[in-house]
């Protein structure tokens, strides 16, 4: 009975640890995660699976413009180290079982980083008064305003590639550097 003991004390161990080198490869260097929705139609499909790096998040990088990024969309909220643990948990579950994907945690492209400013009329999007060269949407954009947006230092402002059906920083505003978690990869 005591090597059925030792032998079941070894087999947990090697679990924990396990688990332990999977929490900390999933909150410091990557993340799977599935697209949920359409918002970055044509570029990404609902339910294609992603591997996101986690570094630019660790380090605190600001993205570069068109990157794809995974973000928390509570931008209203602090982030914790709690958000960084459970997260991944969350998102390494729903991998499994879609319903169980974090709803604030969106895919978006970056459009405008700190500094600056941004316009949306005539279809297109406008930052610092150039319109941009956006292969990756189909068709004008449907939504105008005659408000510009400066993007704050510590902010990005992410969209959707389906502009006309994205939630985005049009209606949450733009996004903490903190709460950029990601870059997609793959």
């Amino acid at each position: 009975m005591n090597t059925f003991l030792h032998e079941v004390c070894e087999w947990l161990y090697s679990i924990v640890i396990a688990l332990a080198i999977a929490m900390v490869i999933h909150i410091f260097f990557f993340q799977p995660t599935r697209v949920s929705g359409e918002s970055m139609m044509p570029t990404l499909k609902n339910g294609e699976y992603l591997i996101v790096s986690k570094w630019s998040h660790v380090m605190g990088e600001v993205p570069n413009y068109g990157d794809i990024v995974i973000i928390d969309s509570r931008v209203q909220y602090p982030r914790t180290w709690k958000d960084d643990v459970a997260e991944p948990m969350n998102n390494y579950l729903a991998f499994f079982d879609h319903d169980l994907q974090t709803k604030n945690v969106w895919v978006k492209r970056v459009i405008g980083r700190p500094g600056d400013t941004l316009a949306f009329h005539d279809g297109k999007v406008w930052r610092n008064g150039e319109p941009l060269d956006e292969p990756y949407i189909n068709g004008p954009m449907e939504y105008s305003s005659r408000e510009e947006v400066k993007v704050p230092e510590g902010y990005v402002f992410c969209m959707g590639d389906n502009r006309n059906h994205s939630s985005d920083s049009r209606f949450i505003g733009p996004v903490p550097i903190d709460h950029v978690l990601g870059r997609v990869i793959w």
